[in-house]
């Protein structure tokens, strides 16, 4: 059995689809994804280039920074709602508003309790990957025993999504609130400036990212969650806790949700329950541009995200700078459906 779990554990790669283990990993670096990466790479390079010829070294710069942090929680969302679909195929509209429940619990803890900010970011993670668990074992793990459809399932997403949004706006109401963080301090670099909460949130996101991608490449769990993703009925065969497996998973997407929702907080300075759902889009845009259901390519996306769309300021009034985002998103789709790392499906 042990034979049998650990070839399982290392799916053969697949091409005729992104439900293979490879598609939840991420093609960035595998044969399929060398092409792709180099490409975006090109085409980025090349736009801040122009930009800078335009506009100056100075300018594009500083709105590359910008837009550093507003990909770092795009992506830390962006992941979390693409393990769930990756392992569980659950389009999860909920998951802008466990963002903000996240952010929320940061809130109590941190400006209600007093408690200092960085043990509300772990109190909020916690909580909320707490709230992602009772969930899985509420909803979707019944559900799935009773062979609900992908529409049934979409109706509770969104049902879950608001009983978070107005529980919210009952105990805390509709008034913006900020956590207890310094939002007018900013250091240089290079003539460039970052507010200090900015950096903070930079650097968190980055190092948070970079263990998710260890975790799953490196460790059993990571190579568990893969084989989930390529046949869950499979994985039960060769003896993986699928269940365990599971938990996981909703452990890592809404922790990390609450800890994208804390950061976004923590950047801008203030939160309304409506938080989650203003950056859902955002996250669903980001997860379609890297690739669905590839959490390398949700990395990517969400980083690519914020830099196009802080770079499209110096084009446009800022105003505008998501509907920017979405209409590069839809120029990359029609020219690669699949999204920038994602696999082509095979069809019959």
């Amino acid at each position: 059995m042990a034979g049998g779990a650990d070839t399982a554990l290392e799916p053969a790669p697949r091409e005729e689809g992104p439900r293979g283990a490879g598609a939840l990993l991420g093609g960035l670096t595998g044969a399929g994804g060398r092409g792709p990466l180099l490409v975006t790479v090109a085409l980025v390079v090349a736009a801040a280039l122009a930009l800078t010829v335009a506009y100056g070294l100075h300018d594009v710069a500083q709105r590359g920074v910008n837009g550093l942090v507003s990909g770092s929680y795009f992506a830390l969302g962006a992941v979390g709602l693409t393990l769930v679909y990756g392992t569980l195929r659950l389009v999860n509209f909920a998951h802008g508003d466990l963002l903000t429940f996240g952010a929320y619990m940061a809130f109590l803890a941190n400006v209600t309790w007093g408690v200092p900010v960085v043990v509300a970011t772990l109190f909020a993670v916690v909580v909320t990957a707490a709230l992602g668990v009772l969930s899985e074992r509420v909803m979707w793990r019944p559900m799935r025993g009773r062979g609900a459809g992908l529409l049934q399932l979409m109706l509770m997403t969104l049902g879950l999504a608001f009983v978070i949004r107005y529980g919210i706006q009952m105990v805390w109401g509709t008034v913006p609130r900020r956590l207890d963080v310094d939002v007018t301090d900013s250091v240089s670099f290079l003539g460039l400036r970052i507010g200090s909460t900015e950096l903070v949130v930079v650097l968190v996101g980055f190092a948070v990212l970079l263990a998710v991608g260890a975790m799953l490449r490196g460790t059993s769990l990571g190579r568990q969650m893969r084989a989930l993703s390529d046949d869950m009925a499979l994985a039960e065969v060769t003896g993986i806790d699928t269940d365990r497996v599971i938990v996981a998973t909703w452990v890592f997407a809404a922790g990390l949700a609450g800890l994208a929702g804390v950061l976004y907080t923590a950047a801008i300075g203030t939160m309304t329950p409506n938080l989650g759902f203003f950056l859902l889009l955002s996250l669903f845009a980001a997860v379609i541009l890297g690739g669905i259901g590839n959490a390398f390519g949700a990395l990517a996306g969400g980083l690519l995200l914020g830099l196009a769309q802080e770079w499209s300021t110096l084009l446009v009034d800022p105003r505008w700078k998501v509907a920017v985002g979405f209409a590069i998103l839809i120029v990359v789709l029609i020219v690669r459906p699949q999204g920038l790392f994602g696999r082509a499906e095979r069809t019959l």
